[in-house]
């Protein structure tokens, strides 16, 4: 009778961490080395993050093109919700987004500092992550973009395919994607160069291989640690946050 495998998952957090430094070298060999440089302004990244949920990259950025079409950040304040709405059409649900990104930038405005998030580079990273999220429409994933992507701090954001990518290789149990945050993180070296280019290379990895369904685990550099490929093989089933009744 064969045995089963002994899934990563139910490994003590020491030997978790050390996995996810065997998956950042394999995805940096795969991927490339990814130099930590802001690729936006910080409000740009902030906007562009809340118009990304659940939109894919071309999309977003359509969005975010139309909507500075309005005029500047008090112009989009002041603009008809159903113009803002409009704008951002190319984003998914913009007709929740659209109220939630004036709300934003309307609280980012009358805070201290007005557009000027720059003072987030100095705070104590735990009261940086509660003024962020303090916003309306803004959850730790964007808060922790923000953070690593414009300020270098030690963050770790977890978008669907970093969250699907752990859960399948095992470094996390199954959890939604705010606890996955605290996870992970507390699993990963305080250094924002490896935290954000494990991010990227773990996107791109969800994107290319790790898919949602019919992921491409024959492709995949990760498989011979992957907790899903050592249970189904070539046969790993659709994502889902909720464990099969099998498992």
């Amino acid at each position: 009778m064969t045995e089963s495998p002994v899934l990563n998952v139910v490994r003590p957090a020491p030997e978790r961490a050390e996995l996810l430094q065997w998956m950042y070298a394999r995805l940096r060999d795969e991927y490339g080395e990814k130099p930590l440089e802001p690729r936006r302004d910080p409000m740009h990244e902030l906007v562009s993050t809340i118009l990304s949920q659940r939109t894919n990259w071309r999309d977003e950025d359509a969005a975010y093109q139309e909507l500075r079409t309005l005029g500047d950040w008090d112009a989009i304040i002041a603009a008809p919700t159903e113009a803002v709405a409009h704008a951002i059409r190319r984003s998914n649900y913009p007709e929740s987004k659209a109220p939630r990104i004036q709300a934003t930038l309307r609280a980012i405005r009358d805070a201290p500092g007005g557009y000027d998030l720059d003072f987030l580079r100095e705070l104590p990273v735990k009261d940086a992550l509660k003024w962020l999220t303090d916003l309306p429409g803004v959850g730790v994933k964007t808060a922790s973009l923000v953070l690593l992507f414009n300020y270098a701090r030690p963050v770790f954001p977890v978008d669907t395919h970093v969250h699907r990518v752990n859960t399948r290789v095992g470094t996390i149990p199954r959890m939604g994607e705010q606890a996955a945050h605290r996870a992970l993180l507390g699993l990963l070296p305080p250094e924002p160069p490896l935290l954000y280019e494990l991010h990227i290379n773990l996107l791109k990895h969800g994107q290319k291989i790790c898919t949602w369904s019919r992921p491409r685990c024959r492709q995949c550099v990760l498989r011979e640690r992957c907790d899903a490929f050592a249970l189904y093989g070539d046969q790993v089933p659709s994502f889902s946050e909720k464990a099969p009744p099998s498992a």
